[in-house]
């Protein structure tokens, strides 16, 4: 029999208002999936709306009680005492306005986030310095303070902060964040690549330890998954950066780069055998996926050795340059996932661990038999970007199957959020899927939630998937966002605090956590709102070099999105009018110059 709970505890619930008495001061709120709240506002409640970086305090307490009108979307902090089924609520946090105005739908709301995004990370990598990456450091406090003089600089969280600072400057047009992007391009490819003649491919180092002037490159693995190994997953993030940056640029050493780290994927990653996809390892020596010195990472696959492709560079590499091979190559990973990932006979989660024959491998290492559920969320969102591209019924199919299987298994649909990792399987004749370290949630899962359910809203015109889209943008941006130092949480506990415990989870850079899911975050919310669901117009720049794109041809399409969905509106070279560009095809002819322009492109939705 489980005991009574018999003491006042503090919690979060969110939901929406369903009444409110001005008699009593107490309100019904009914939370995601329909469990419903008595709360009483408490002598000193207080309430603000979610606040963006670079706001004033939007204090909401003088107006409080008037907005508690029935549908509006709230978050309510307060007391639950055993003595009464009235929450005693201390903070409201509401999430906008008016009563269906959230404001993270408003046009600029994701720019202006990445805006302060990229000067946070400019200043706490570089100070006011100059941008010098051999000053970076991996590992950042929460505060953004950098680390000691001996330090590590590894490869995937340069380029992942790469990613970020070109994103920004395709956002704003900062030139800051330009310099940023390609500097820290050219240091990648100076310190961390290694261009092997004989096999005519690229594969790239974990990472090297500065000393002073000194370096010592690491080239296998040494974070603890992965040791002494050459993981996918690195060698895929150590294109991130550059691909991105090439978006901008279209400098040709970024693209025969790419080519050459395909190469690498093509001989000694990807499976020639019959059962085919990407091996989740590699020897540092023979470069040998079945070598015995692999350990348990011999003759594996994973999810990330397959599905990371898309997100990570893959989408980003074809939207640039529009080539049938790259196409071909994410199909080819899309049709993996959806005929080996899921398991639905067994669990709501799909598998992601494999021996090479697609057996499930569900002993290795941390994960055993558990569910990410954050891959689950970005299978759905990216499977989604690739029916834009090459529709197939069992690609919307699989992708509205894990939607609509994951709020119940995967979200915290009291509080609002997204879990981290979780059992399979049901254990313990337990009715939920238990955590399998906390119940904490991740700054990176709830990118893919968010993403995931505004890109089914917007293409399906679905009001339960842009529902569930909203309430995860509102959690993320009512709990996540540092106002006072900068940066983005990490962790916060299941009721929305900050995490600040230690270790990585304290952190605004480590190994795990750099410019990536949050810049990548602000970039497609924004894509997937202003042009797919609110319909509004979004600017986007662009800087080539004189030698960049084949033909002199820029392409601008800023996702994978249905085919005639967004034009362009209108386009400035230098800030003059220019009219040389296909609004539909989305291309822009570049003109005849020997210097650098600067190109504005703004794109709408298709009326």
């Amino acid at each position: 029999m489980a005991p009574q709970i018999n003491f006042p505890f503090s919690d979060l619930i969110a939901g929406y208002v369903t009444s409110y008495d001005t008699e009593t001061d107490i309100f019904g709120l009914r939370t995601s999936d329909g469990r419903k709240f008595p709360v009483k506002l408490s002598p000193m409640a207080y309430a603000k709306v979610i606040q963006n970086f670079d706001e004033g305090y939007p204090d909401a307490t003088s107006t409080m009680r008037a907005w508690l009108t029935p549908g509006r979307f709230l978050f309510v902090y307060g007391v639950f005492y055993p003595d009464t089924d009235v929450f005693d609520a201390k903070q409201v946090v509401f999430a906008g306005k008016k009563e269906d105005d959230y404001v993270f739908e408003k046009q600029d709301w994701w720019i202006q986030q990445i805006n302060a995004l990229g000067k946070f990370y400019v200043k706490a990598q570089f100070g006011q310095e100059e941008i010098d990456y051999r000053n970076y450091r991996t590992d950042l406090s929460v505060s953004g303070e950098r680390s000691s003089v001996k330090f590590r600089q590894e490869t995937d969280t340069i380029s992942r902060l790469v990613y970020g600072f070109a994103t920004a400057f395709m956002m704003t047009g900062d030139e800051v964040f330009l310099e940023a992007a390609e500097k820290g391009t050219e240091y990648l490819r100076d310190h961390m690549r290694f261009v092997d003649r004989d096999e005519d491919i690229i594969y790239w180092y974990h990472g090297i330890d500065v000393q002073g002037e000194k370096e010592l490159k690491i080239f296998a693995s040494e974070f603890g998954d992965d040791y002494d190994a050459i993981p996918a997953y690195e060698q895929i993030y150590a294109l991130a950066g550059p691909i991105q940056t090439y978006r901008v640029t279209g400098d040709p050493r970024i693209l025969s780069d790419a080519e050459q780290t395909i190469k690498l994927f093509d001989k000694f990653f990807l499976d020639q055998s019959e059962y085919g996809g990407y091996f989740s390892h590699i020897d540092p020596l023979m470069l040998d996926p079945r070598s015995e010195s692999l350990g348990r990472n011999r003759a594996r696959k994973n999810w990330n050795s397959v599905g990371d492709h898309a997100p990570a560079y893959l989408i980003n590499l074809w939207l640039a340059t529009g080539e049938q091979k790259y196409a071909e190559m994410l199909e080819y990973t899309f049709d993996t996932i959806e005929k080996y990932f899921p398991d639905y006979d067994n669990s709501p989660f799909v598998q992601e661990r494999f021996y090479e024959d697609w057996s499930h491998d569900t002993t290795w290492g941390w994960q055993q038999n558990r569910a990410v559920v954050g891959h689950n969320l970005k299978i759905a969102w990216n499977l989604m970007r690739m029916q834009s591209l090459k529709p197939k019924e069992k690609y919307v199919g699989l992708a509205q199957k894990i939607a609509d299987l994951m709020p119940s298994v995967g979200s915290d649909q009291q509080r609002g959020g997204w879990s981290d990792t979780v059992e399979r399987l049901l254990t313990n004749n337990s009715k939920f899927h238990q955590f399998v370290w906390h119940d904490r949630k991740a700054w990176w899962q709830q990118e893919q939630a968010i993403l995931a359910y505004l890109i089914l809203a917007g293409i399906l015109e679905h009001d339960d998937y842009h529902r569930l889209g909203r309430e995860a943008a509102a959690f993320y941006n009512a709990w996540f966002l540092d106002l006072e130092d900068g940066g983005v949480y990490f962790n916060v506990l299941a009721n929305g605090i900050s995490y600040l415990a230690g270790g990585n989870e304290r952190a605004k850079g480590s190994h795990s956590m750099s410019g990536y899911h949050s810049f990548e975050l602000c970039y497609l919310a924004a894509v997937y709102t202003n042009f797919l669901i609110t319909k509004h117009p979004m600017d986007f720049y662009f800087k080539p070099l004189p030698n960049g794109f084949p033909d002199r041809i820029l392409r601008v399409s800023p996702d994978i999105l249905p085919p005639g969905s967004i034009l362009i509106e209108s386009v400035e070279i230098d800030g003059q009018a220019y009219s040389h560009f296909d609004a539909q095809g989305l291309t822009v002819q570049l003109p005849e110059s020997k210097e650098r322009v600067k190109v504005k492109v703004r794109l709408v939705p298709k009326a």
